[in-house]
């Protein structure tokens, strides 16, 4: 009976980036508001890279008088949410396999904590994220096979899988992380995950 109730939940489909740090707010906030709100996740990791690169675009954040404001405003956002923030010494890092991994596990009940764990590697201790090692270790640490699930999320299978989602988020519009889409109702960046939660829990 809960297993039937549970596919009823409303649901909201999560695009992020390990490299964003707006996706880091999100990721770090959304299953426990999601859970208060009786709303299943779809985690949808991507990369924004290649997007951003057909577009002709670069990061927002790169651009001078915007990336200011942007640290600026991360970190005021940060202490808004009671969040840890500590601005990369690299930026972007490169969240390829910590992706794979993510999407490997999008239906276990790992994700959200595998990648809390992640975004606080790069948003909170500065450290690189496309290793296998660190990746390994977050799941060691939660009683799950560590590098098995690094090596199979390193599979050729995954890979294009990963590269078919970022295509598929092309394809949705999605020009920026995090988005949330609820139906066909697309919201962009953190600032809309709780007007995207409140639609989905109608």
């Amino acid at each position: 009976m809960e297993q039937a109730t549970s596919k009823r939940l409303p649901e909201i489909e999560f695009w992020f980036e390990f490299g964003s740090p707006y996706s880091y707010l999100s990721v770090m906030r959304i299953e426990d508001e999601a859970r208060r709100l009786g709303v299943r996740i779809g985690w949808k990791p991507f990369l924004l890279g290649p997007i951003l690169q057909a577009l002709g675009k670069r990061p927002s954040i790169e651009e001078k008088e915007r990336g200011t404001y942007m640290w600026q405003d991360l970190a005021r956002q940060a202490r808004k949410y009671g969040l840890r923030w500590v601005r990369p010494s690299t930026f972007p890092r490169l969240g390829v396999m910590p992706a794979r991994v993510a999407l490997l596990g999008a239906e276990e009940p790992w994700v959200g904590e595998f990648c809390r764990r992640v975004m606080e590697l790069n948003f909170v201790l500065d450290r690189d994220i496309n290793q296998a090692a660190p990746l390994a270790e977050i799941l060691t640490e939660l009683d799950y096979p560590g590098a098995e699930i690094v090596e199979a999320a390193q599979a050729e299978p995954i890979k294009a899988r990963l590269r078919e989602q970022t295509e598929e988020a092309r394809t949705k519009g999605i020009f920026g992380a995090p988005n949330f889409f609820v139906g066909t109702e697309m919201f962009w960046g953190n600032d809309r995950l709780d007007d995207a939660l409140a639609l989905a829990s109608k």
